[in-house]
């Protein structure tokens, strides 16, 4: 059985460096994947099927449909757990992000898979604008700019937060203040998992 940790920012922007990420896999033992970091590099192989389209959702920010994204993180978990069986805990960033998404990974991964909770890394939209816009300055990203990331806000509320909120309403979600500084962050999240053992 695999053991997952979704993983949200609030509008997904920069809510939150990845140095939590890191910090938190070392200490806890998940693996990180990232559906958008996933995305990215299947966007940049000369040899994808999807790399085309893929661009064109990520540019629109629109939400990149479920077939794609579950069958690059299904790849990623299948090649961890081949190479060592105990790495069956894995931490999924930015997924799933609506309710296809949703209903796709549950017929994919019924009775394969436990999610133990959702942390939620809530912020505010400007912040996370102005965090993109910097990074944008260095990091080559098609849609680290206002326009695209303007959308993804509105993408996000009308498709992603009510994904959170379901979630609230089963208990299983774990907000942290994402506005506060990297080390106020971090230290939350330590807390959660260390009460969720």
């Amino acid at each position: 059985m695999l053991h997952l940790l979704f993983f949200f920012l609030e509008t997904g922007p920069c809510a939150v460096t990845r140095l939590e990420c890191s910090d938190m896999i070392m200490k806890y033992g998940y693996t990180h994947l990232s559906a958008g970091e996933l995305l990215r590099d299947e966007r940049k192989n000369p040899d994808s099927q999807y790399g085309e389209l893929i661009e064109k959702y990520i540019k629109e920010g629109k939400i990149v449909p479920v077939e794609i994204t579950i069958s690059l993180l299904k790849r990623e978990m299948d090649q961890t757990m081949a190479a060592n069986a105990q790495r069956n805990k894995f931490l999924i960033d930015g997924f799933p992000r609506n309710q296809d998404n949703l209903q796709g990974w549950n017929k994919t991964m019924d009775g394969k898979a436990d999610v133990s909770f959702v942390l939620f890394f809530d912020c505010n939209n400007e912040i996370c604008i102005e965090r993109c816009l910097e990074r944008g300055k260095s990091s080559g990203r098609s849609d680290d700019n206002r326009e695209s990331l303007e959308k993804r806000i509105q993408t996000y509320l009308q498709s992603t937060k009510p994904i959170i909120d379901l979630y609230e309403e089963m208990g299983k979600v774990k907000k942290i203040d994402a506005s506060k500084s990297v080390d106020e962050v971090f230290d939350e999240v330590v807390q959660i998992f260390d009460k969720e053992g």
